[in-house]
């Protein structure tokens, strides 16, 4: 669908709710007026792009109520819910064109909703973690989360006294120790006796795998 082939919808909508509409008015694709009120600008693309959301955050400076319009098949439903929470937070509307115009989104002041249990997750994760064993950004290693320097702690202590209990762990300051032994989620560990777990050779890879860390959490222990 062409630029132009959304015009006449979105023409359709808007006077449809009494307002007056033209085209190409001061650079802006669309404008419309109702009475005293403050124009409407629509802006229209063929795809959901950074130009387009910079189009809009320019007409800003003309209107608070500026849409973005793209055709209903610019973007799957996750792409569009993303757009969506993206124009919310920037102020602008958005619109999809297709055998009607469907609003997703109108203009207006952002307020985003917090999570509470999101922010306290990151701040015990954060606080669990010991060091700084990550660079921002990393692709190519496995993230190193507080969950799995525990599980490098608890293969420490399996390989420097050939076995493991959940409660040797519990009183080195693990407390999920128990449940990283049981599930063993990264396959590193061999339950040997009732409440004994000695360290396999996938263990001993991630021993050697993460030295830096392993430097880390020993000096940490000290």
């Amino acid at each position: 669908m062409a630029e132009t082939a959304l015009y006449a919808p979105v023409k359709a909508y808007l006077e449809a709710q009494g307002y007056t509409v033209k085209g190409e008015v001061a650079s802006c694709d669309v404008v419309a007026c109702r009475g005293a009120e403050p124009p409407v600008i629509v802006e229209l693309k063929t795809a959901l792009s950074l130009k387009l959301l910079m189009q809009g955050v320019d007409r800003q400076a003309i209107t608070d109520a500026v849409y973005l319009a793209v055709p209903d098949s610019a973007g799957r439903r996750g792409q569009i819910r993303t757009a969506v929470k993206l124009c919310r937070r920037l102020g602008l509307g958005l619109m999809t064109v297709g055998r009607g115009v469907v609003v997703h989104a109108d203009p207006g002041p952002y307020a985003p909703r917090k999570a509470p249990r999101r922010r306290t997750a990151l701040l015990k994760e954060f606080e669990r973690r010991v060091g700084d064993p990550n660079t921002g950004g990393q692709t190519r290693r496995k993230v190193m989360t507080a969950y799995r320097q525990d599980a490098l702690r608890l293969a420490m202590m399996a390989r420097a006294g050939g076995m493991v209990t959940p409660s040797e762990g519990k009183a080195a300051g693990i407390p999920k120790a128990g449940s990283i032994l049981q599930k063993d989620h990264y396959g590193w560990f061999e339950r040997t006796a009732r409440g004994r777990y000695s360290l396999r050779d996938a263990g001993e890879r991630a021993l050697k795998d993460y030295q830096d860390v392993v430097a880390t959490l020993a000096t940490a222990a000290e």
